[in-house]
């Protein structure tokens, strides 16, 4: 008994540590400041209540768990877009007399806090504990880990996932299997897992286990799939029904580029197609240079000097580019971090976290790509091994998360569209 306790202590005490914190900001955030602030533009007055918990998305799960799935063949948005297993939770939940906000509420945070336990654990195994602390706090602390506490399926996602990559590093193929048909039952990106397991099993001759398992990946969208035949006639109908949402996949370079432009020139140069606020693009181009200056001169300087500068710089590029300087960073900037820790994370993590970049990037459109992007723990890993090294840089990264994270809660709170 003693021996568990302490083995309690030691394995979860840091995850449940980072998850309470930073989930006591969200809701502080959420409840207590929102409510002071009047209604925004565009936006909704917050209120006390468990109702900022739930917007855009979150409607669409409440219509399933409450009424069922509906699906129009005229391509127009229908609830069938969105995969079963999230509303179906929430819906046994809610049958126990618990109202959709809370049945929602509750099942998304304890997932999350439970991806963030599996997280360490499988961290830990491989890298030792401060690496495990480093990977669980990024996680803990991105600013759109929001979506870890409002009624969003990134906490069970991130569950399922994290879980299927921990069993097919042990080489646990039943559990591979399990975790990874509840992940496409989750979400269609978690065919991701798929290539990953393949390509592995190929590349260390794992033998015929591993290929079923991998394969076994797939159950949760088959399952889904063949409900959908029996109900529409129609076996891809949440395939079809994507465009309600985007008119074709493909890489969106015109958004993309407009996302860029919104960053460098600033959004009434963007839109007006010449520059008419000539401050935002000297500002720009300030903070740029200065960056390759610091960086040039950065053997001169002491790190907390070159951190503080560092730090200063991207607060002035966030401040300037918004919402589109995060996307672009973390979405192009996580595939170029993912490609620098290749040799460093588990191979399984590297090639899943390529194919989810590849889906996320082919969606058709740039509207949620950096909550996606968020949703690949392969980051957090990699993440976890850097701040490691460098803990001085990840307190300075953990800061600004803060930051964000509070703004982002308030935002959500107001039915403000995050991702």
């Amino acid at each position: 008994m003693r021996k568990f306790k302490e083995l309690i202590k030691k394995s979860l005490f840091f995850p449940i540590a980072m998850w309470l914190l930073s989930r006591l900001v969200i809701v502080i955030a959420m409840l207590l400041i929102a409510p002071l602030l009047p209604a925004p533009q565009n936006g909704i007055a917050a209120t006390f209540s468990w109702n900022v918990f739930s917007a855009w998305d979150s409607i669409w799960y409440q219509i399933i768990a409450t009424f069922g799935y509906g699906y129009t063949n005229e391509y127009g948005q229908s609830a069938v877009a969105f995969f079963p297993l999230f509303p179906l939770l929430i819906h046994l939940i809610m049958s126990f007399g618990l109202p959709f906000e809370v049945a929602g509420v509750l099942l998304n945070n304890l997932a999350f806090l439970a991806a963030l336990i599996v997280l360490y654990l499988w961290v830990e195994e491989n890298y030792g504990t401060h690496a495990a602390r480093w990977a669980t706090a990024t996680l803990a602390w991105c600013p759109y880990s929001v979506y870890g506490t409002v009624i969003y399926t990134e906490g069970l996602f991130l569950l399922f996932t994290t879980a299927a990559l921990r069993a097919f590093d042990k080489q646990q193929y039943l559990s591979v299997a399990f975790w990874g048909a509840l992940s496409t039952a989750v979400r269609s990106p978690g065919i991701a897992l798929i290539p990953a397991f393949l390509f592995v099993s190929w590349k260390e001759r794992r033998g015929v286990k591993a290929y079923l398992a991998s394969l076994a990946v797939g159950l949760g969208v088959l399952v889904y799939s063949l409900y959908c035949q029996i109900k529409f006639s129609d076996a891809l109908a949440f395939v079809h029904a994507q465009k309600g949402w985007r008119s074709s996949a493909g890489f969106d370079w015109q958004g993309w580029w407009y996302n860029l432009m919104l960053v460098v020139i600033g959004p009434v140069n963007a839109q007006s197609g010449h520059i008419q606020d000539p401050l935002h693009p000297l500002l720009f181009t300030f903070s740029i240079v200065s960056g390759c200056l610091l960086w040039y001169f950065r053997s001169k300087l002491s790190s907390p000097k070159l951190i503080f500068g560092f730090y200063l710089l991207n607060l002035i590029l966030w401040l300037l580019g918004g919402d589109p300087y995060i996307k672009i960073l973390l979405v192009f900037g996580g595939i170029y971090f993912l490609w620098l820790s290749r040799n460093k994370i588990p191979l399984a993590a590297v090639v899943y976290g390529f194919c989810s970049f590849l889906l996320i990037l082919n969606i058709g459109n740039t509207l949620s790509v950096e909550r996606y992007a968020y949703g690949i723990v392969s980051l957090s890993v990699g993440f976890g091994l850097l701040l490691a090294r460098y803990p001085r840089w990840g307190y300075a990264i953990m800061s600004f998360f803060a930051i964000l994270i509070a703004t982002f809660a308030i935002r959500f709170s107001q039915d403000l569209w995050l991702a």
